[in-house]
Protein backbone atom coordinates (compact mmCIF):
# COMPACT_ATOMS: atom_id res chain seq x y z
CA UNK A 1 0.00 0.00 0.00
CA UNK A 2 1.53 3.46 -1.07
CA UNK A 3 0.64 7.09 -0.06
CA UNK A 4 0.12 9.89 -2.11
CA UNK A 5 3.52 10.72 -2.46
CA UNK A 6 4.78 7.60 -3.18
CA UNK A 7 5.90 6.57 0.07
CA UNK A 8 4.82 3.30 1.74
CA UNK A 9 1.85 3.46 4.30
CA UNK A 10 2.34 2.46 8.27
CA UNK A 11 0.16 -0.28 7.27
CA UNK A 12 2.70 -1.51 4.72
CA UNK A 13 5.87 -0.96 7.10
CA UNK A 14 3.97 -3.07 9.79
CA UNK A 15 3.01 -5.99 7.27
CA UNK A 16 7.10 -5.79 5.71
CA UNK A 17 8.89 -8.99 7.38
CA UNK A 18 10.51 -7.95 10.77
CA UNK A 19 14.09 -7.84 9.47
CA UNK A 20 13.32 -5.17 7.09
CA UNK A 21 11.80 -3.35 10.03
CA UNK A 22 14.95 -3.35 12.05
CA UNK A 23 17.00 -2.17 9.03
CA UNK A 24 14.94 1.18 8.37
CA UNK A 25 14.85 1.75 12.71
CA UNK A 26 18.81 1.42 12.57
CA UNK A 27 19.28 3.10 9.22
CA UNK A 28 16.75 6.29 11.13
CA UNK A 29 18.71 6.26 13.96
CA UNK A 30 22.19 6.55 12.35
CA UNK A 31 20.94 9.10 10.02
CA UNK A 32 20.32 11.00 13.04
CA UNK A 33 23.05 10.58 14.64
CA UNK A 34 25.14 11.76 12.31
CA UNK A 35 23.42 14.35 10.71
CA UNK A 36 23.21 15.52 14.55
CA UNK A 37 26.68 15.07 14.91
CA UNK A 38 27.21 17.57 12.01
CA UNK A 39 24.84 20.45 13.04
CA UNK A 40 26.06 20.63 15.93
CA UNK A 41 29.72 20.09 15.63
CA UNK A 42 29.36 23.28 13.09
CA UNK A 43 27.29 24.73 16.18
CA UNK A 44 29.44 24.04 18.72
CA UNK A 45 32.98 25.04 17.12
CA UNK A 46 31.31 28.64 17.26
CA UNK A 47 31.51 28.32 21.20
CA UNK A 48 34.82 26.95 21.24
CA UNK A 49 35.92 29.91 19.38
CA UNK A 50 33.86 32.20 20.97
CA UNK A 51 35.49 31.39 24.34
CA UNK A 52 39.22 31.11 22.82
CA UNK A 53 39.30 33.14 19.59
CA UNK A 54 36.70 36.11 18.74
CA UNK A 55 37.42 38.15 21.57
CA UNK A 56 41.02 39.04 20.45
CA UNK A 57 40.35 38.40 17.22
CA UNK A 58 36.69 40.63 16.15
CA UNK A 59 36.58 42.67 19.44
CA UNK A 60 40.37 43.63 19.81
CA UNK A 61 39.91 47.74 20.37
CA UNK A 62 37.75 46.61 23.40
CA UNK A 63 39.40 45.85 27.14
CA UNK A 64 39.02 41.93 27.86
CA UNK A 65 36.22 41.45 30.21
CA UNK A 66 33.99 44.05 27.14
CA UNK A 67 35.60 42.17 24.25
CA UNK A 68 34.59 38.68 26.09
CA UNK A 69 31.22 39.98 26.94
CA UNK A 70 30.89 40.76 23.20
CA UNK A 71 31.90 37.71 22.19
CA UNK A 72 29.12 35.35 24.22
CA UNK A 73 27.15 37.72 23.36
CA UNK A 74 27.28 36.98 19.46
CA UNK A 75 27.36 33.33 20.66
CA UNK A 76 24.20 34.26 22.63
CA UNK A 77 22.33 35.10 19.23
CA UNK A 78 22.86 31.87 17.69
CA UNK A 79 20.85 30.59 20.77
CA UNK A 80 18.65 33.56 20.13
CA UNK A 81 17.76 32.27 17.12
CA UNK A 82 17.06 28.93 17.37
CA UNK A 83 13.51 29.04 18.45
CA UNK A 84 12.81 30.85 15.53
CA UNK A 85 14.10 27.83 13.30
CA UNK A 86 12.29 25.50 15.87
CA UNK A 87 9.46 27.60 14.74
CA UNK A 88 9.97 27.72 10.63
CA UNK A 89 10.81 24.68 10.45
CA UNK A 90 8.43 22.71 12.84
CA UNK A 91 6.06 24.66 10.89
CA UNK A 92 6.97 23.18 7.64
CA UNK A 93 7.89 19.96 8.92
CA UNK A 94 4.23 18.85 10.55
CA UNK A 95 2.60 19.97 7.55
CA UNK A 96 4.35 18.49 4.74
CA UNK A 97 7.34 16.18 6.12
CA UNK A 98 10.02 15.32 8.83
CA UNK A 99 12.54 14.93 5.93
CA UNK A 100 12.47 18.02 3.84
CA UNK A 101 12.78 20.21 6.91
CA UNK A 102 15.96 18.22 7.63
CA UNK A 103 17.43 18.82 3.96
CA UNK A 104 17.29 22.22 4.46
CA UNK A 105 18.50 22.46 8.39
CA UNK A 106 21.80 20.59 7.12
CA UNK A 107 22.36 22.92 3.99
CA UNK A 108 21.96 26.26 5.52
CA UNK A 109 24.38 24.87 8.67
CA UNK A 110 26.95 24.22 5.81
CA UNK A 111 26.96 27.46 4.26
CA UNK A 112 26.25 29.70 7.42
CA UNK A 113 30.03 27.38 9.10
CA UNK A 114 32.07 27.62 5.92
CA UNK A 115 31.61 31.59 5.41
CA UNK A 116 32.26 31.77 9.06
CA UNK A 117 35.54 30.22 8.26
CA UNK A 118 36.49 32.56 5.58
CA UNK A 119 35.12 35.75 7.62
CA UNK A 120 37.93 38.72 6.95
CA UNK A 121 38.80 40.58 10.33
CA UNK A 122 38.31 43.69 10.91
CA UNK A 123 41.73 45.33 10.00
CA UNK A 124 40.35 44.29 6.40
CA UNK A 125 36.66 45.57 6.28
CA UNK A 126 35.84 47.18 9.81
CA UNK A 127 32.80 46.73 11.87
CA UNK A 128 31.42 44.56 8.97
CA UNK A 129 33.56 41.32 10.68
CA UNK A 130 31.28 41.61 13.65
CA UNK A 131 28.05 42.48 12.05
CA UNK A 132 28.61 39.68 9.37
CA UNK A 133 29.76 37.09 12.52
CA UNK A 134 26.78 37.94 14.24
CA UNK A 135 24.67 37.31 11.04
CA UNK A 136 26.23 34.42 9.94
CA UNK A 137 25.85 33.12 13.83
CA UNK A 138 21.80 34.08 13.57
CA UNK A 139 21.89 31.30 10.47
CA UNK A 140 23.49 28.51 12.66
CA UNK A 141 20.94 28.90 14.91
CA UNK A 142 17.98 28.86 12.75
CA UNK A 143 19.21 25.94 11.36
CA UNK A 144 20.15 23.98 14.59
CA UNK A 145 17.08 25.56 16.26
CA UNK A 146 15.24 23.70 12.91
CA UNK A 147 17.39 20.02 13.17
CA UNK A 148 16.97 18.89 16.78
CA UNK A 149 12.90 18.59 16.19
CA UNK A 150 13.05 16.46 13.03
CA UNK A 151 15.80 14.30 14.02
CA UNK A 152 14.43 13.21 17.24
CA UNK A 153 11.04 13.05 15.24
CA UNK A 154 12.16 10.46 12.75
CA UNK A 155 14.04 8.53 15.15
CA UNK A 156 11.33 8.51 18.18
CA UNK A 157 8.12 8.04 15.59
CA UNK A 158 10.06 5.16 13.76
CA UNK A 159 10.53 2.72 17.24
CA UNK A 160 8.39 0.63 19.39
CA UNK A 161 6.52 2.21 22.17
CA UNK A 162 8.94 0.28 24.27
CA UNK A 163 12.57 1.72 22.60
CA UNK A 164 11.11 5.25 22.02
CA UNK A 165 14.00 6.54 24.35
CA UNK A 166 16.84 4.62 23.56
CA UNK A 167 15.70 5.39 19.71
CA UNK A 168 15.41 9.28 20.42
CA UNK A 169 18.81 9.22 22.43
CA UNK A 170 20.10 9.28 18.71
CA UNK A 171 20.39 12.86 18.38
CA UNK A 172 22.28 13.33 21.76
CA UNK A 173 24.45 10.76 20.72
CA UNK A 174 25.27 12.95 17.52
CA UNK A 175 25.19 16.49 19.55
CA UNK A 176 27.89 14.53 21.98
CA UNK A 177 30.00 13.57 19.03
CA UNK A 178 29.53 16.95 17.73
CA UNK A 179 30.98 18.20 20.87
CA UNK A 180 33.93 15.85 20.68
CA UNK A 181 34.75 16.73 17.61
CA UNK A 182 33.95 20.65 18.19
CA UNK A 183 36.80 19.73 20.75
CA UNK A 184 39.40 17.67 19.25
CA UNK A 185 39.08 20.34 16.12
CA UNK A 186 40.57 22.65 18.03
CA UNK A 187 42.84 20.35 20.34
CA UNK A 188 44.71 19.49 17.07
CA UNK A 189 45.40 23.07 16.57
CA UNK A 190 47.40 22.63 19.75
CA UNK A 191 50.87 22.69 18.25
CA UNK A 192 50.50 25.78 16.52
CA UNK A 193 51.83 28.96 18.04
CA UNK A 194 49.06 31.62 20.01
CA UNK A 195 49.46 34.19 16.60
CA UNK A 196 49.36 31.17 13.91
CA UNK A 197 46.22 30.49 15.98
CA UNK A 198 44.51 33.29 16.50
CA UNK A 199 45.75 34.56 12.87
CA UNK A 200 44.38 31.47 10.74
CA UNK A 201 44.50 27.89 12.90
CA UNK A 202 41.08 28.76 14.31
CA UNK A 203 39.32 28.46 10.76
CA UNK A 204 40.16 25.04 9.78
CA UNK A 205 37.40 23.93 12.23
CA UNK A 206 35.04 25.67 10.04
CA UNK A 207 36.15 24.38 7.43
CA UNK A 208 36.30 21.33 7.22
CA UNK A 209 32.53 20.91 7.69
CA UNK A 210 32.43 21.30 3.71
CA UNK A 211 33.35 17.35 4.19
CA UNK A 212 30.92 16.71 6.97
CA UNK A 213 28.06 17.96 5.02
CA UNK A 214 28.60 16.24 1.96
CA UNK A 215 28.61 13.26 4.11
CA UNK A 216 25.50 13.88 5.96
CA UNK A 217 23.18 14.49 3.23
CA UNK A 218 24.46 11.54 1.13
CA UNK A 219 22.93 9.72 4.16
CA UNK A 220 20.29 12.08 5.00
CA UNK A 221 18.48 11.61 1.66
CA UNK A 222 18.18 8.07 1.55
CA UNK A 223 16.01 7.80 4.91
CA UNK A 224 11.60 7.40 4.27
CA UNK A 225 9.38 9.35 6.35
CA UNK A 226 8.22 9.03 9.85
CA UNK A 227 5.23 6.41 9.23
CA UNK A 228 3.73 8.03 12.74
CA UNK A 229 3.43 11.11 10.47
CA UNK A 230 2.11 9.68 7.19
CA UNK A 231 -0.36 8.01 8.80
CA UNK A 232 -1.63 11.33 10.63
CA UNK A 233 -1.94 13.09 6.73
CA UNK A 234 -3.94 10.07 5.68
CA UNK A 235 -6.14 10.16 8.26
CA UNK A 236 -6.69 14.20 7.13
CA UNK A 237 -6.96 13.91 3.72
CA UNK A 238 -10.01 14.23 2.90
CA UNK A 239 -10.65 16.78 5.60
CA UNK A 240 -10.48 21.01 5.73
CA UNK A 241 -6.71 22.16 6.50
CA UNK A 242 -6.20 22.58 9.90
CA UNK A 243 -4.57 25.23 11.45
CA UNK A 244 -0.97 26.28 11.84
CA UNK A 245 0.75 24.37 14.28
CA UNK A 246 2.16 27.09 16.61
CA UNK A 247 -1.49 28.25 16.93
CA UNK A 248 -3.19 25.28 17.82
CA UNK A 249 -0.08 24.69 20.04
CA UNK A 250 -0.19 27.48 21.83
CA UNK A 251 -4.13 27.65 22.04
CA UNK A 252 -4.40 24.15 23.24
CA UNK A 253 -1.43 22.97 24.80
CA UNK A 254 -0.12 25.92 26.05
CA UNK A 255 0.92 24.74 29.84
CA UNK A 256 2.17 21.89 28.35
CA UNK A 257 4.67 24.08 25.97
CA UNK A 258 5.91 26.01 29.26
CA UNK A 259 6.55 23.08 31.05
CA UNK A 260 8.46 20.94 28.40
CA UNK A 261 11.27 24.44 28.29
CA UNK A 262 11.13 24.58 31.88
CA UNK A 263 12.27 20.47 31.75
CA UNK A 264 15.60 21.53 29.67
CA UNK A 265 16.80 25.05 30.37
CA UNK A 266 19.01 24.12 34.06
CA UNK A 267 20.63 21.37 32.84
CA UNK A 268 21.24 23.22 29.39
CA UNK A 269 22.97 26.14 30.83
CA UNK A 270 25.04 23.78 33.44
CA UNK A 271 26.19 22.28 30.38
CA UNK A 272 26.63 25.90 28.18
CA UNK A 273 28.42 27.12 30.83
CA UNK A 274 30.65 24.54 31.39
CA UNK A 275 31.81 23.90 27.84
CA UNK A 276 32.53 27.49 27.35
CA UNK A 277 32.61 30.38 30.01
CA UNK A 278 34.28 28.00 32.60
CA UNK A 279 37.20 27.53 29.83
CA UNK A 280 37.48 30.88 29.07
CA UNK A 281 37.67 32.09 33.31
CA UNK A 282 39.84 29.26 34.48
CA UNK A 283 42.26 30.04 31.32
CA UNK A 284 42.15 33.81 31.67
CA UNK A 285 41.90 34.31 35.43
CA UNK A 286 44.16 31.03 36.57
CA UNK A 287 46.32 30.63 34.10
CA UNK A 288 45.09 26.89 33.34
CA UNK A 289 46.31 25.58 29.89
CA UNK A 290 43.91 25.92 26.85
CA UNK A 291 45.13 22.50 26.48
CA UNK A 292 44.38 21.22 30.08
CA UNK A 293 40.81 22.21 29.88
CA UNK A 294 39.82 20.77 26.06
CA UNK A 295 41.97 17.26 27.07
CA UNK A 296 39.53 17.29 30.35
CA UNK A 297 36.10 18.14 28.33
CA UNK A 298 37.00 15.68 25.46
CA UNK A 299 37.40 12.99 27.92
CA UNK A 300 33.75 13.81 29.91
CA UNK A 301 32.15 14.20 26.33
CA UNK A 302 33.38 10.91 24.70
CA UNK A 303 32.32 8.85 28.36
CA UNK A 304 28.74 10.65 27.06
CA UNK A 305 28.79 8.21 24.03
CA UNK A 306 28.41 5.40 26.22
CA UNK A 307 25.70 7.09 28.78
CA UNK A 308 23.48 8.83 27.17
CA UNK A 309 21.96 5.72 25.15
CA UNK A 310 22.80 4.23 28.93
CA UNK A 311 20.39 6.71 30.61
CA UNK A 312 17.89 6.79 27.71
CA UNK A 313 17.27 3.02 28.18
CA UNK A 314 16.92 3.18 31.61
CA UNK A 315 13.94 5.72 31.12
CA UNK A 316 12.57 3.42 29.11
CA UNK A 317 12.82 0.69 31.84
CA UNK A 318 12.09 2.44 34.57
CA UNK A 319 10.19 5.99 33.27
CA UNK A 320 11.28 9.01 32.19
CA UNK A 321 10.77 11.23 35.62
CA UNK A 322 13.34 9.19 37.84
CA UNK A 323 15.96 9.65 35.84
CA UNK A 324 15.70 13.24 34.81
CA UNK A 325 14.34 14.58 38.17
CA UNK A 326 16.89 12.74 39.86
CA UNK A 327 19.79 14.33 37.10
CA UNK A 328 18.76 17.74 37.44
CA UNK A 329 18.80 17.89 41.27
CA UNK A 330 21.88 16.30 41.29
CA UNK A 331 23.22 19.01 38.70
CA UNK A 332 21.87 21.79 40.80
CA UNK A 333 24.39 20.42 43.51
CA UNK A 334 27.34 20.16 41.15
CA UNK A 335 26.93 23.35 39.69
CA UNK A 336 28.78 24.72 43.35
CA UNK A 337 31.42 22.21 42.82
CA UNK A 338 32.06 22.84 39.44
CA UNK A 339 33.87 26.19 39.78
CA UNK A 340 36.38 25.17 42.51
CA UNK A 341 37.22 22.15 41.08
CA UNK A 342 37.85 23.12 37.22
CA UNK A 343 39.58 26.55 38.53
CA UNK A 344 42.36 24.34 41.28
CA UNK A 345 44.83 23.71 38.52
CA UNK A 346 44.82 20.04 39.35
CA UNK A 347 44.12 17.95 36.18
CA UNK A 348 42.43 15.18 38.23
CA UNK A 349 40.33 17.63 39.63
CA UNK A 350 39.24 19.15 36.75
CA UNK A 351 38.71 16.04 35.14
CA UNK A 352 36.73 14.47 37.87
CA UNK A 353 34.23 17.77 37.67
CA UNK A 354 34.00 17.05 33.37
CA UNK A 355 33.06 13.66 34.18
CA UNK A 356 30.16 14.49 36.65
CA UNK A 357 28.75 17.15 34.84
CA UNK A 358 28.85 15.50 31.39
CA UNK A 359 29.61 11.95 31.61
CA UNK A 360 26.87 11.28 34.54
CA UNK A 361 24.65 14.40 34.72
CA UNK A 362 24.73 15.76 31.55
CA UNK A 363 23.91 12.42 29.84
CA UNK A 364 21.62 11.04 32.20
CA UNK A 365 19.12 14.56 30.84
CA UNK A 366 20.22 13.95 27.76
CA UNK A 367 19.42 10.62 27.04
CA UNK A 368 15.41 10.63 27.86
CA UNK A 369 14.32 14.06 27.06
CA UNK A 370 13.83 13.91 23.22
CA UNK A 371 11.18 11.03 24.44
CA UNK A 372 10.07 12.88 26.54
CA UNK A 373 9.36 15.82 24.78
CA UNK A 374 7.74 13.98 22.23
CA UNK A 375 5.68 12.44 23.63
CA UNK A 376 3.83 15.65 25.35
CA UNK A 377 2.47 16.76 21.89
CA UNK A 378 -0.20 15.37 18.74
CA UNK A 379 1.51 14.70 15.34
CA UNK A 380 -0.36 17.20 13.77
CA UNK A 381 2.12 20.34 15.99
CA UNK A 382 4.96 17.74 17.36
CA UNK A 383 7.86 19.57 15.36
CA UNK A 384 6.74 22.20 16.22
CA UNK A 385 6.30 21.71 20.27
CA UNK A 386 9.32 19.64 20.79
CA UNK A 387 11.20 22.39 18.87
CA UNK A 388 9.88 25.36 21.14
CA UNK A 389 10.41 23.47 24.25
CA UNK A 390 13.83 22.50 23.00
CA UNK A 391 15.16 25.69 21.56
CA UNK A 392 13.50 28.02 24.27
CA UNK A 393 15.25 26.14 26.63
CA UNK A 394 18.20 26.58 24.62
CA UNK A 395 18.21 30.09 24.53
CA UNK A 396 17.65 30.21 28.04
CA UNK A 397 20.21 28.29 29.18
CA UNK A 398 22.76 28.46 26.41
CA UNK A 399 22.39 31.64 25.20
CA UNK A 400 21.67 33.86 28.11
CA UNK A 401 23.06 31.56 30.81
CA UNK A 402 26.71 32.21 29.74
CA UNK A 403 26.05 36.10 28.44
CA UNK A 404 25.12 36.28 32.26
CA UNK A 405 27.80 33.94 33.77
CA UNK A 406 30.73 36.36 31.96
CA UNK A 407 29.21 39.76 33.20
CA UNK A 408 28.93 37.75 36.07
CA UNK A 409 32.40 37.05 36.77
CA UNK A 410 33.95 40.48 34.93
CA UNK A 411 35.24 42.80 37.76
CA UNK A 412 32.87 44.37 39.78
CA UNK A 413 31.00 41.34 39.49
CA UNK A 414 28.91 39.12 42.20
CA UNK A 415 31.41 36.08 41.27
CA UNK A 416 31.47 32.80 40.08
CA UNK A 417 28.79 31.47 43.23
CA UNK A 418 25.92 33.82 41.51
CA UNK A 419 26.51 31.97 38.41
CA UNK A 420 26.27 28.31 40.40
CA UNK A 421 22.66 30.07 42.22
CA UNK A 422 21.50 30.97 38.82
CA UNK A 423 22.32 27.20 37.32
CA UNK A 424 20.67 25.48 40.38
CA UNK A 425 18.01 27.37 40.22
CA UNK A 426 16.53 26.64 36.66
CA UNK A 427 17.63 22.71 37.62
CA UNK A 428 15.31 22.69 40.40
CA UNK A 429 13.00 24.04 38.25
CA UNK A 430 13.56 21.41 35.62
CA UNK A 431 12.60 18.90 38.27
CA UNK A 432 9.47 20.16 39.25
CA UNK A 433 8.29 20.36 35.73
CA UNK A 434 9.01 16.80 34.68
CA UNK A 435 7.42 16.11 37.81
CA UNK A 436 3.58 18.05 37.09
CA UNK A 437 3.95 16.93 33.56
CA UNK A 438 3.96 13.04 34.67
CA UNK A 439 4.95 9.87 33.12
CA UNK A 440 4.72 9.65 29.82
CA UNK A 441 6.83 6.22 28.33
CA UNK A 442 3.42 4.91 27.54
CA UNK A 443 1.98 7.45 25.89
CA UNK A 444 0.99 6.13 22.28
CA UNK A 445 1.81 9.01 19.68
CA UNK A 446 -0.81 8.20 17.76
CA UNK A 447 -2.84 9.05 19.58
CA UNK A 448 -0.90 12.01 22.00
Amino acid sequence: MSTLDGTSSPRATTDRPNDDLVRQRRRVYIASAIGSTIEYYDFLIYATAASLVFAPVFFAGSSPAVALIASFGTLAVGYLARPLGGIIFGHFGDRFGRKSSLIWTLSIMGVATVSIGLLPTPDKIGVLAPILLVALRLMQGIAVGGEWGGAVLMAVEHANTKSRGFYGSATQMGASAGLLLSFAAFAALGGLSEDQFLSWGWRLPFLVTVVLVGIGMYIRVGVRESPVLLAEKKERSEEEPRRAPLFALLRERRGRVLLGIGVYAGPFMAYAVATSLLVTYAHKDFGIPRQTLLNAMMIGTAGMLLTVPLFAWLSDRYGRRPVYVTAALLTAIHAFAMFPLVTSGSFPLILLSYVISMTVLNAAANGPVPALLAELFPTASRYTGVSLCYQFAGMIGGGLGPLLAATFIAPGGPGSIAVSVMISALCIVAALSVSALGETRTVDLRNA
